[in-house]
């Protein structure tokens, strides 16, 4: 995701204030495949070569499997919208120009992800050198939100607030139940393959700008990272945007679906900043609960329990989407986004996960080159 930028000038970033809603960006990534063997193909340059629109937009990724689109700013949700279908859309003709085809998934469903070309560049190599087998946890595609958020300190204090949500979005994203050629028995095997890296997973109890400081230079000092890039929190400070950015989220297996993560996240964070500047103190979360229950949403979904890790709740997940919906209704109500967000998650609830897509694709034939069909249709098509 540093091959391209939400903005061509970070100077000129608008943020929200009290009186304007939060601008946010949507960076997804997808799976390039051979549409003959359905296995992942080292061969980005060639679908990237062949893009006519959206420019610096759609770039490269870690390795040659993987291609990137990269939103500008955003005001509204017309405006992802319009982004998301369009990134879609183009990436998809250039690949099928290339004889080649672009899949919405966390994870490779066929095809060995070590066996990936790392993209060129001396960070990415010195990434693989230095991780050995742990380069494979790269090998996956999410979904980031950036939002803007005023300054710094302000962004710590956001995040902190955002840490208890980070279970209910990863069971509403997961997308990755399939890992080559085998059910991983997680609905988010992305999460979970991701969470090896020992910068990754639910960001720290913050409080302050100096505290995020010093969980940076003990990474650091560790070497638990090469560079402040490398910091791979699920809620993160961007070096060089105004912004925070939510990345816990798989790729989305539909437009639609990424706008209601999307918006739905903007929401949270209009919600948080509120509470921020009315003096409301985060929850005491502690790391080994948040980790739990991210493990939990990650395993099952949105077909099984999403556990809340400030109450304890093990709830349904009609009941979850519940809540997380209720506790963004502020944000949401200031963009004018609740029937949009409300309307979609009740799709999704009816339509079932990104990973029960897949596991229902799978279970008609048992095949899965039927389940990459499915996805390189429905990266397209939309939610039916």
């Amino acid at each position: 995701m540093e091959n391209c930028s939400l903005t061509a000038d970070e100077s000129t970033v608008p943020v929200g204030t009290a009186n304007r809603p939060l601008t946010f960006g949507v960076e997804e990534e997808f799976f390039v495949v051979d549409p003959r063997t359905r296995r992942i193909l080292s061969r980005a340059p060639d679908v990237l070569a062949r893009t006519r629109v959206l420019g610096a937009h759609l770039c490269g990724e870690f390795t040659g499997a993987q291609v990137e689109a990269n939103s500008p700013v955003c005001t509204t949700a017309e405006d992802a919208r319009a982004f998301l279908e369009s990134a879609r859309g183009e990436l998809r003709r250039a690949a099928g120009d290339a004889g080649l085809a672009v899949a919405a998934t966390g994870t490779a469903v066929l095809g060995d992800p070590g066996a990936a070309a790392v993209s060129k560049g001396r960070r990415y190599a010195d990434i693989a050198a230095y991780f050995g087998a742990l380069r494979d946890a790269h090998v996956v595609c999410g979904c980031h939100v950036h939002v803007g958020i005023p300054d710094r300190s302000t962004a710590v204090a956001v995040s902190d607030h955002l840490r208890r949500w980070l279970p209910f979005l990863v069971a509403l994203s997961a997308n990755s139940p399939f890992q080559s050629g085998r059910d991983t028995g997680h609905a988010s095997w992305r999460t979970v393959s991701w969470n090896r890296l020992p910068s990754a997973g639910p960001p720290p109890l913050l409080r302050t700008l100096t505290g995020h400081e010093r969980a940076v230079r003990g990474l650091a000092a560790s070497g638990a990272i090469l560079d402040r890039h490398m910091v791979y929190w699920d809620i993160r400070l961007s070096d060089h945007l105004p912004t925070l950015e939510v990345r816990v989220g798989d790729v989305a297996a539909t437009a639609e679906e990424a706008l209601l993560f999307a918006t739905l996240t903007r929401g949270l964070a209009a919600r948080a900043l509120a509470d921020v500047r009315h003096g409301v103190p985060a929850p005491e979360l502690s790391g080994q609960t948040l980790r739990a229950a991210v493990w939990r949403a990650a395993r099952d979904g949105l077909e099984g329990v999403v556990p809340d890790p400030l109450t304890g709740e093990a709830l349904t997940a009609s009941a979850a989407m519940e809540r997380i919906r209720r506790a963004a209704l502020p944000g949401l109500a200031l963009t004018g986004d609740t029937d949009l967000v409300s309307s979609l998650l009740d799709r999704v609830l009816t339509a079932g996960s990104g990973a029960a897509r897949q596991r229902s694709a799978y279970a008609r034939r048992e095949r899965m080159s039927d389940v990459v069909d499915h996805l390189v249709a429905q990266t397209g098509e939309g939610l039916r």
